[in-house]
């Protein structure tokens, strides 16, 4: 990658640092309440859901389709 028009002896991580720098600066600062993180997921109870569906959705259609 060419270098564009960069004037001095700055290697590039300084001039990235420098600009996350000023992008953290520039960015707005959250408003209104902050809300606590999500619960986690149980993916074992989600995945049997899932599964629930889709067997439930097969079994319309099955029938419709009679």
């Amino acid at each position: 990658m060419a270098s564009r028009g960069r004037r001095g002896g700055a290697p590039a991580r300084e001039d990235e640092q420098r600009r996350e720098e000023q992008a953290e600066q520039r960015a707005p600062a959250p408003q209104g309440p902050l809300l606590p993180p999500p619960p986690p997921v149980d993916y074992g109870v989600f995945m049997q859901g899932l599964v629930q569906a889709m067997q439930t959705q097969a079994h319309t259609q099955a029938t419709l389709q009679a």
